[in-house]
């Protein structure tokens, strides 16, 4: 979607205007009949909120927009603004205007805010149609331009902050979305190299060949299965200080998932192409970081994988030796994302020896069982990196929940026959999951799990998403960017 601004005052006269709104503020200079109506509909201004009208301005007729954006002291202010560009977008996206334009004149919306309406609206207007081939003229996307008028100063700017941002965003989602036999590891890292292509981004692959010579035995366990070759993805921004430890992302990319020996239940199981959407959110956010020239280093690190059953599959019972050295008795198939977590994991704390590591994984159905589908879980084992994080979620709309980590819980993995094994018992099976990863960090380094298991996909539209692919994690991480290593 193209986002455009221009001068007012020299502007031809749109077909659709929209105006934000604060609570109980209605405009004072709106024609009588619009006025009046939207008293008449009850529209008030608040955050979500959308009046239409129509009234003749000289020759044409306008369809005027009133679009509420709640109360100017609510604490989730930005929130409500992005729902508000978010919901006209929503509503005109297959109306048939090929255009609508948002006149800030009026509205005393800052910089950061302008661009916070623009980025609920493009974000809103993300769609996926590749494959639909007899869409409906009603059902068709035809908004595909909004111009932005009498915006305050340096809203441009922030614009094109938030634009990489969106991109970013848009990046996960279309990562997410695409099939497994169109998203697998090899052409998962295909797409990557193309997108980030021309950005300042470095990108590093590593081979089944290579990832055997380094003894990643608990990766390549989970991809035997597969005719899909397995690969790590290493995409390294050096934005920050010349020699200073990158902050590391690390994704978990299970490009489809069937369970493996352990095989899942037919039903639904089509959903599990987006359990790449840990690998996801870091292309993505690596992406945002690159587009918008961030002030540090950054590398984003995915595991790539396909789970499948075939007669080379390993089964449970089978003990496999990870990159750190330490044996894990394979005891459910269906519990692979820690196996692919923990090489990937053990590889960038040698590679990168990064100041800190953040890994995020569609990892447990119990995290869904838990939270539902409002925070993700997570769990860490440095107070300060857990704080910068829920900050960074309650900032950009990615929720978290922090869940508790200790020995009690960690016991539990522990195996008769090998170092530990890939599951504890039913109950509190994301933060055995956890405990199993903690295992393989280095004493010493901040780490964070985040568990997005219910995050990545959506059953109903959101604020700021349609039904699909949400984008989940990819503001979180540029968020957390921008606050503690930007300064």
């Amino acid at each position: 979607m193209q986002i455009q601004f221009v001068d007012a005052t020299t502007a031809p006269t749109p077909r659709v205007v929209v105006r934000p709104v604060n609570q109980d503020a209605l405009p004072t200079d709106l024609e009588l009949v619009l006025a009046e109506a939207a008293k008449l509909s009850r529209f008030t201004g608040k955050a979500g909120q959308i009046f239409e009208g129509f009234v003749q301005r000289g020759g044409p007729v306008v369809r005027v927009v009133l679009a509420g954006i709640g109360s100017p002291s609510a604490d989730d202010r930005r929130a409500a603004i992005e729902k508000a560009g978010a919901g006209v977008v929503a509503k005109y996206l297959t109306a048939g205007e090929p255009a609508l334009a948002f006149d800030l004149s009026a509205s005393g919306l800052s910089a950061q805010e302008t661009a916070a309406l623009l980025l609920g609206a493009r974000l809103r207007g993300w769609r996926h149609d590749a494959y639909r081939t007899r869409l409906k003229d009603d059902q068709k996307k035809t908004l595909q331009t909004i111009t932005v008028m009498g915006a305050a100063p340096g809203s441009g700017g922030e614009w094109l902050r938030e634009a990489a941002v969106a991109e970013g965003v848009e990046f996960a989602r279309e990562l997410v979305t695409e099939p497994a036999n169109v998203i697998y590891p090899e052409s998962f890292v295909e797409r990557c190299s193309r997108r980030l292509a021309g950005t300042g981004v470095q990108i590093r692959v590593l081979d089944d060949a290579e990832m055997r010579a380094l003894g990643m035995g608990a990766l390549l366990g989970v991809a035997q299965g597969s005719v899909r070759p397995a690969r790590i993805l290493a995409m390294e921004w050096r934005g920050g200080k010349e020699g200073e430890r990158p902050m590391a992302f690390v994704g978990k990319g299970v490009t489809f998932d069937t369970g493996g020996i352990s095989i899942k239940p037919a039903a639904g199981m089509e959903d599990m192409k987006w359990d790449m959407g840990g690998a996801a959110a870091v292309a993505g956010a690596m992406l945002a970081i690159a587009g918008r020239k961030a002030n540090a280093n950054v590398v984003g690190v995915c595991g790539l994988v396909e789970n499948m059953p075939d007669g080379n599959a390993q089964r449970p019972g089978d003990v496999v030796t990870s990159m750190s050295g330490q044996t894990i008795e394979v005891i459910n198939t269906d519990a692979e994302g820690r196996l692919v977590l923990c090489d990937a994991l053990t590889w960038v704390q040698r590679e990168y020896h990064p100041a800190a590591i953040v890994d995020l994984a569609t990892l447990t159905g119990a995290m869904i069982v838990s939270l539902g589908n409002e925070y993700a879980g997570l769990f860490a084992n440095d107070d300060k990196l857990a704080e910068g994080l829920i900050a960074a979620g309650t900032g950009s709309g990615d929720r978290l929940w922090r869940f508790p980590l200790g020995p009690a819980y960690d016991k539990l993995i522990d195996s008769p026959i090998a170092d530990m094994k890939n599951v504890g018992p039913r109950f509190g099976g994301s933060i055995t999951a956890a405990q199993f990863l903690q295992r393989f960090i280095d004493q010493g380094t901040p780490w964070s799990h985040l568990d997005i298991a219910g995050m990545v996909w959506a059953d109903k539209p959101g604020a700021t998403w349609d039904k699909g692919a949400t984008g989940y994690g990819v503001r979180l991480l540029d968020r957390y960017v921008r606050d503690n290593l930007e300064g």
